[in-house]
């Protein structure tokens, strides 16, 4: 009878090991046809690590490796796919050490690469297009079904409190895709959609909620209160039947404390502990400083960027291959046409380089920015792909181009001078030699780390149609932050959050009357707001010029910037005027750009007047395409 029990013991529990629920694997699933045949699998499951023999017999799959690291919840599996693996469910066998009956079976899906890849999405971010930026939670709750996930640690939903989550979603964003076309916008850029399963944190000495996106808590999960992968997927969808494109927000350098990487580490080096969880320095100058310690590299690449968000260690072989699988996965499940990457220069060199490199191979056309609020042009331009001979090369194409940014703000607030106000623009674009292509570079007046334009412009609607004036048609891709082309204001002097307020008319109760999506809920500053973006976005769309055109500038005189942007079919001139005195344009000194032309088309109001005639006030600033 023991004998009979004892066999049925055994018995059972083998069934049990067989039949257990599959473990958690990362990439969810992945694609035949890909340019690198190469995979890793990282299963996540308690004593996954006992199964040390993996085999299967799918044809094309050939089994190169298998890992156990210190921590047995995990296990790496090394797959090559063929290039003649046709899509199907891999079966893998598990099973233990020599003698062992334990066993188990995991399935995994192959899938057909999208056959619209660089044609209708995976298109790529040029100078042509006008990049829209907005927080999902705090533009538009268009289902109100999913403002609370139960299952979620944060389950808070007020609007009045703003740091806790508004409700904001893909549907409420897609249901706008008509303002946006209004706007001339051809690019939405969303912050963070990736799952955020984080209680609270205490920020500016306030609970915070992670309504931002930049606390991960799983990569391959997309957050549900904004619709979930399946709702991203038809959000990304959606925007590209309507000619429309997507950028996705990466963040390289540290997740969620409650990420199940940092509950449960799969190696004692997954995370950077060299200094605790002390800041870095945030001096990028030691990259390329021929005369930087080592420690003070050493200190921006392993503090943590706060001491909630654990630094990733991407000098860790399996943590760079799983954030650089990541990045290709969610390249061809949504159909990314671009990357801006967060927090770019904390992250380790190479791996910035591997990443672009594998996005690259399998998507040509993709763009990747990354995001370096830098003190320098010299320091910008590091991190692209630039002319810089330093003992480390960055392959990225284009930043986030947070010098033009500060040149565009000093031309506005500082007064006019050889180095200040618009000679610190003009400055800092004569400095673009330093770039690969500067046409890359993101350009922009604000974003959600920022004072919002408006108020630091001090309110002055001239001030900020100057400032758009120039963002709409330097050199770079622009970005527009959302609610600037409605005159939302505020900066951050006690929160970040106050630079991020839900947009008025987007969410369920909010005053018809007060609804800025429409023309009768804007006030008339508002409307003309709306109206000088919209045209010139409009203009934009179509103007070889601005889209792919070359750039000359002129050294500011008494206040007065002049450039022009121009290409064979078309000449477009800048002039704006922050001085104190009436300008006429020497036409002589311009006449590199303006022989052979005698009118001017205003491309706001449409307005055509003899070049002779011109007369720009103290304040105004104009956009003219030159005709003959």
């Amino acid at each position: 009878m023991r004998t009979i029990l004892l066999l049925f013991t055994i018995g059972f529990s083998v069934l049990v090991a067989q039949g257990q629920a599959n473990p958690a694997v990362y990439p969810t699933h992945w694609w035949v046809g890909m340019k690198s045949g190469a995979l890793q699998l990282m299963l996540h499951q308690e004593g996954i690590g006992q199964f040390t023999k993996v085999s299967t017999t799918y044809p094309g799959i050939a089994v190169k490796k298998v890992s156990c690291p210190e921590n047995r919840n995990y296990l790496f599996i090394d797959i090559q796919i063929a290039p003649q693996t046709r899509p199907g469910t891999i079966v893998f066998n598990l099973s233990g050490a020599t003698g062992s009956a334990t066993s188990k079976t995991v399935q995994y899906p192959l899938r057909a690469r999208n056959a619209g890849n660089g044609k209708s999405r995976v298109q790529g971010v040029q100078a042509a297009d006008l990049v829209y930026l907005l927080m999902p939670d705090r533009f538009s709750n268009g289902d109100v079904t999913n403002d609370v996930v139960r299952s979620y640690r944060d389950t808070g939903l007020e609007r009045s409190n703003k740091f806790s989550r508004h409700g904001g979603d893909f549907t409420g964003i897609t249901n706008h895709l008509d303002y946006f076309k209004e706007l001339g916008v051809t690019t939405v850029w969303l912050t963070p959609v990736i799952e955020n399963d984080m209680p609270r944190l205490h920020e500016w000495g306030n609970s915070v909620a992670g309504y931002h996106g930049y606390w991960f808590t799983n990569h391959f999960a997309i957050d549900k209160r904004y619709g979930g992968n399946e709702g991203y997927k038809k959000f990304c969808e959606s925007l590209h039947q309507n000619g429309m494109k997507v950028i996705q927000d990466a963040v390289y350098n540290h997740v969620g404390s409650h990420h199940f990487f940092h509950l449960d580490p799969p190696t004692t080096d997954w995370f950077n502990t060299s200094q605790g969880r002390s800041a870095p320095n945030h001096r990028e100058e030691v990259f390329f400083d021929p005369y930087a310690a080592s420690a003070d590299k050493r200190n921006m690449l392993d503090g943590w960027f706060t001491q909630d968000l654990p630094d990733l260690n991407q000098r860790n072989p399996y943590l760079a291959t799983y954030l650089i699988q990541h990045a290709v996965w969610s390249t061809e499940e949504f159909g990314i046409d671009g990357w801006r990457v967060d927090t770019y220069k904390y992250c380790e060199e190479p791996f910035l380089n591997a990443v672009n490199i594998a996005l690259k191979r399998e998507f040509p056309a993709v763009t990747v920015f990354g995001e370096s609020w830098v003190n320098t042009p010299t320091a910008n331009a590091y991190f692209t792909a630039g002319n810089i001979n330093a003992p480390f090369r960055h392959n990225a194409e284009g930043v986030l181009d947070f010098q033009t940014c500060f040149g565009m703000l000093a031309g506005i607030t500082e007064a006019p001078g050889g180095t200040n106000g618009v000679g610190k623009l003009y400055m800092t674009l004569a400095q673009d030699v330093l770039y690969g292509n500067p046409m890359n570079n993101c350009i922009f007046l604000d974003n959600h780390d920022m004072d919002r334009a408006f108020s630091v412009f001090e309110e002055d609607p001239r001030k900020l149609k100057m400032a758009l004036n120039w963002l709409l048609t330097l050199r770079g891709i622009p970005q527009l932050y959302y609610g600037t082309e409605v005159l939302m204001k505020n900066k951050k002097t006690t929160s970040d959050a106050l630079v991020r307020e839900d947009f008025p008319g987007g969410f369920p109760g909010d005053d018809p009357a007060r609804n800025l999506f429409t023309t009768a809920g804007r006030n008339a500053a508002q409307q003309d707001m709306f109206t000088h973006v919209s045209r010139l976005g409009q203009f934009r769309k179509n103007s070889t010029a601005l889209g792919s055109g070359k750039m000359m500038q002129f050294i500011p005189r008494e206040g007065v910037y002049t450039y022009f942007r121009y290409d064979s079919k078309q000449t477009v001139l800048v002039v704006s005027n922050t001085g104190s005195k009436t300008h006429q344009p020497d036409w002589l000194r311009l006449q590199e750009r303006t022989r052979g032309f005698t009118r001017l088309r205003n491309v706001v109001t449409q307005e055509i007047l003899s070049m002779n005639a011109l007369q720009v006030a103290p304040g105004e600033s104009f956009v003219f395409e030159l005709l003959q």
